[in-house]
């Protein structure tokens, strides 16, 4: 009798192991699945890259930089100018 239930048990945990593993190769195939999906949908939306946004946030704070400083170049020519004119 001993035996007869060891060799049930042992059906019975060789069936549960293999029902594992089925389930963990389905969850590895469901993933894969929407993550392709997920993808797709990503690329149909016409996002910008990090690397490509890094780049244009870049030149745009380069930009506002010179912007910056010609605006104050010419404050200072625009001050010169008023006293040139108000001195004659």
């Amino acid at each position: 009798m001993t035996q007869t239930q060891n060799r049930v048990l042992d059906d019975l945990a060789r069936l549960m192991t293999d029902a594992v593993g089925a389930a963990q190769g389905a969850r590895r195939e469901v993933e894969t699945l929407m993550r392709g999906n997920a993808e797709r949908m990503l690329r149909g939306m016409d996002l910008v890259q990090r690397e490509e946004f890094e780049a244009v946030k870049a030149m745009a704070e380069k930009a506002r930089a010179e912007n910056e400083r010609l605006e104050a170049r010419l404050a200072a020519l625009e001050a010169d100018l008023a006293r040139g004119k108000s001195g004659t």
